[in-house]
């Protein structure tokens, strides 16, 4: 049989509770017995029963996450930064992708509920058959949509305020003589997609020149050539994110048309390819790091129990002028 705590209790001349207490992380106990618990630990390389822990402390120190599409740069480093929190407090993250399809959402968020999950982050798939599995959570776990959201679902949310980064593409275009405004979207099929949309028609006012395809470079590609098949291109391109904004650059580039001597593009959510496209691109940064600190503190307080009032927190996102504009 391998080593036990008895064994590590024994080792350290300390009792069971003692033991247990100390590699818990608990309270209670004296520095001195607390040192010799972890010295014996480690001297018998002690491997605690995290099952057993689990079922005794009613918590298995985890969080899962649900998430669109991982292979989006943008949710990749999201996740990443979710981490990074969890890993702060000693917690683990179980990750599932929905792919975009409400009915693999709703399967994944069940198997992570049924692996005893402490509370789940979820970045919904769809505006409305998302809340199914939104509700199914809630009952019995905290959760906290992050990024996007289920309209009408009365749950805490944190992300950004997507109208104001269009309103400061829309300002920055403008200010720099272009008059002809496009927006090539996604179809709002989720909150972002329609909050960005929304925010272009009210600040253009007078245009509704859209293009609305899905957040991917392929959509991009095809929405320039559509552009490029008109009498005139726009003095402006407003991409719903930055992977759309990379294809439409792409296209371009391969027509010869001049960033931005002949067309201004800008993106949104400032992946990390942004910076490395031909030329540099400007677009709106989402603070990540921000998001992720307010997700997993909204989590906190509700597995403490300090908050208990659903909040939505919107964070204003910069701007980041570069080469493309």
């Amino acid at each position: 049989m391998g080593v036990t705590i008895h064994d590590v209790a024994a080792r350290a001349g300390v009792s069971v509770a003692t033991a247990s207490r100390a590699l818990s992380g608990q309270r209670g106990v004296r520095a001195a017995n607390r040192d010799k618990v972890l010295a014996a630990a480690r001297e018998l390389d002690y491997e605690p029963n995290v099952v057993a822990a689990s079922l005794r402390s009613r918590t298995t120190h985890t969080i899962g996450m649900v998430v669109p599409r991982i292979s989006n740069p943008f949710f990749a480093t999201l996740v990443e930064s979710i981490e990074k929190q969890l890993h702060d407090g000693q917690r683990s993250l179980l990750l599932a992708n929905s792919h975009y399809e409400p009915e693999v959402e709703q399967r994944q968020v069940r198997a992570l509920l049924d692996r005893r999950v402490d509370a789940l982050i979820m970045i919904p798939c769809h505006r409305e058959r998302s809340g199914e599995a939104l509700t199914t959570a809630a009952a019995r776990i905290p959760v906290i949509q992050l990024d996007l959201r289920v309209d009408g679902f009365a749950g805490s949310w944190v992300g950004v305020d997507n109208e104001a980064g269009v309103w400061q593409v829309v300002r920055h275009l403008t200010e720099r003589g272009a008059r002809r405004l496009v927006f090539v979207g996604a179809q709002p099929t989720d909150s972002a997609a329609q909050a960005r949309l929304d925010g272009f028609r009210r600040a253009v006012g007078d245009g509704d020149d859209v293009l609305l395809g899905d957040f991917s470079k392929e959509w991009g590609q095809q929405a320039a050539l559509r552009l490029l098949e008109r009498d005139s291109l726009p003095d402006g391109i407003v991409c719903g994110n930055d992977t759309i904004a990379l294809g439409v650059l792409g296209e371009l580039a391969n027509s010869g048309v001049r960033v931005p001597e002949d067309v201004l593009v800008a993106g949104f959510d400032d992946i990390p390819y942004a910076e490395l496209a031909q030329p540099a691109l400007t677009t709106v940064r989402q603070p990540q790091e921000q998001i992720a600190a307010e997700a997993v503190r909204g989590l906190d307080a509700r597995l403490s129990g300090d908050e208990t009032t659903p909040r939505s927190i919107a964070i204003t996102p910069d701007l980041i002028i570069r080469s493309s504009t």
